[in-house]
């Protein structure tokens, strides 16, 4: 690659050919500010619509500011990013922003987290010459995502990510002029189009356009509900994530920590889903030999390759555009849903508490996971087996809410039984992760041997799709595929369909790397090497554990042995752990 040389602020850069002014200053430590603009090479994602024009610069020979996000470099230029021209463009386009912006900071749902708040304050507006009229948009605010579009700047992160990475093209730009915005079709609410829930516009929205719907404020009144015996769960992202939003480096495991901040706020208990993924192991992986089993012995009615169910934006993304492959989804609740079962159906028995005043919490990485919890194929009687889900940044919000410090905090473990997992359930929350658990127990199951090596190296990483050829014993060979992605998970949908590829099973997972770069994550703001680090930090999880297989759990083991009977097989697990998806 032909490399070019030229010059900013006066610093020699050297860049490839092609690069824009705005990567190469980036990358040479130079900050020009930007928000419209947001690159993540890793998975092909690049906006660069050049709408804000926040980022223009003076080009030496050039009469007019440019914007860097789309102009490449050329040899022997000479750019200046901060000239009295340059500043005094971006403070006018910063007042013209701002004055057709809502000025309720105080209550947005992003403040703190606004890119557009943050560049204000960099600049030291206090106040803003243009006075007009400003645009008003009606708010949805859906039972997983808040759309405030009176807050949109144009930006079309949103729409690339829903339309690129997606796949779904919920979000477009719509109207002319002053009065256009990124929104749904005809501003229907998302619950009636095919949004999924994933929350990756949440993710990437720069302003409080799109947030999590809030359950805070629920928490808070349940809690302090001396009538109501509350539960949390935590699940495995979120360990290694919410260290962030105190400073801590990226992608180092504070479980430990977050428990003692969770009995500081007064739950009744504090458990893990990783309990009741070690659980869906042994479930869905009798699922899946069930199936194989059937198929190899001559039934071609059985629904194969079996996808994985864990992950509700991929559930959903299915119900509502290949509905004829409903049922090959498997059968087997999420780990969320597993717990919430578990919790009301047998450990508030088991305690004597009655399910209706039992509230079971859950902490997920995840914006999806609160639409699933409200789905109504998860209760029973009007009584939800999850009451509500909170993200990584709210449970942030509600530590920083009652002044407990999370880093400072002796550290506390997880109560029993439902706190003991093995290292099959760590990985639950990087693409690849269910898959590979599945295989360590279902190798073990059919051989009745012992696996010698628990790693399957080939369904890691972060490639969009990944095959795998897993020989069992020559007992059966498996054809397993790994993908992240709802536009990638489409493609391949698309070949099964045409007859070009075939597997066993399918793990899916709708956002990129997984569930440690969910929708309800702390911000990466385009740094997917953050993703990464979480991903390192589930694997290192694993390793660290005495047990990697769900199968030996000791916890898990009694709960069948006195509760549940048998996998699958099992009247009461069969009931309580598996649920039939319907054709949307």
């Amino acid at each position: 690659m032909k490399m070019i040389k030229l010059k900013i602020d006066g610093k020699i850069v050297i860049a490839q050919e092609g690069t824009t002014i705005l990567n190469a200053a980036l990358k040479a430590g130079i900050n020009i500010p930007n928000l419209c603009y947001m690159k993540m090479e890793e998975i092909g994602f690049e906006n660069n619509c050049a709408s804000c024009r926040l980022c223009v610069v003076e080009a030496k020979g050039m009469k007019r500011l440019i914007p860097s996000c789309t102009t490449p470099v050329s040899y022997g230029m000479e750019i200046t990013t901060n000239s009295v021209n340059v500043m005094n463009k971006r403070r006018v386009i910063l007042e013209l922003l701002l004055s057709d912006h809502p000025k309720d900071c105080l209550t947005c749902g992003k403040n703190g987290c606004c890119q557009l708040q943050k560049i204000a304050m960099d600049f030291g507006l206090r106040e803003i010459r243009f006075e007009g009229k400003e645009s008003k948009h009606y708010k949805e605010k859906s039972v997983a995502i808040t759309k405030d579009i009176s807050k949109c700047i144009m930006c079309r992160r949103c729409e690339k990510m829903c339309e690129d990475i997606q796949s779904c093209s919920i979000l477009t730009g719509m109207g002319r002029g002053f009065g256009m915005v990124v929104n749904t079709a005809f501003n229907r609410n998302l619950s009636d189009t095919k949004c999924t829930f994933c929350g990756q516009c949440v993710a990437v929205c720069p302003v409080g356009a799109l947030y999590e719907t809030d359950n805070n404020f629920k928490l808070t009144e349940d809690i302090t509900n001396e009538n109501k015996k509350v539960i949390v769960q935590m699940a495995p992202a979120v360990r290694v994530s919410l260290g962030e939003l105190y400073g801590l480096p990226q992608g180092v495991n504070i479980t430990k920590k977050i428990v003692a901040g969770l009995r500081k706020l007064k739950f009744d208990a504090v458990f893990d889903t990783n309990f009741a993924a070690d659980v869906t192991i042994m479930e869905e992986t009798t699922e899946l030999r069930h199936r194989l089993n059937e198929y190899l012995n001559g039934n071609k009615e059985v629904k194969l390759p079996l996808f994985t169910s864990c992950c509700p934006s991929w559930v959903r993304f299915v119900e509502l555009n290949y509905p004829q492959l409903v049922e090959n989804l498997s059968s087997t609740k999420s780990p969320q849903q597993i717990f919430g079962a578990l919790s009301k159906e047998i450990w508030a028995k088991k305690m004597g508490i009655p399910k209706e005043d039992l509230v079971c919490v859950s902490i997920m990485p995840c914006v999806s996971k609160k639409y699933e919890a409200s789905r109504e194929e998860f209760s029973e009687n009007g009584i939800f087996d999850v009451d509500y889900s909170i993200t990584t940044r709210e449970l942030s919000r509600v530590f920083h809410q009652h002044n407990i410090n999370i880093p400072s905090l002796e550290d506390s473990e997880f109560d029993t039984p439902m706190g003991e997992s093995t290292g099959a359930a760590e990985i639950f929350g990087r693409s690849g992760g269910v898959l590979e658990a599945s295989v360590r127990t279902l190798y073990e199951l059919e051989t009745n041997g012992k696996l010698e090596n628990l790693d399957f190296n080939e369904m890691r990483g972060f490639e969009e799709v990944r095959v795998v050829n897993v020989n069992v014993e020559n007992k059966v060979n498996l054809r397993l595929a790994v993908v992240h992605g709802l536009d990638a998970a489409r493609k391949l949908i698309e070949k099964i369909l045409s007859g070009e590829e075939s597997f066993h099973a399918i793990e899916v997972m709708a956002c990129k790397g997984g569930c440690i770069g969910g929708g309800g994550q702390p911000y990466h703001n385009g740094d997917f090497s953050v993703i990464k680090k979480r991903y390192e930090a589930l694997q290192n999880l694993d390793y660290e554990k005495d047990i990697r297989m769900s199968h030996e759990n000791q916890s898990v083991k009694d709960l069948y042995e006195n509760d549940l009977d048998e996998p699958y097989f099992g009247e009461l697990a069969h009931k309580l752990l598996h649920v039939k998806y319907l054709r949307k």
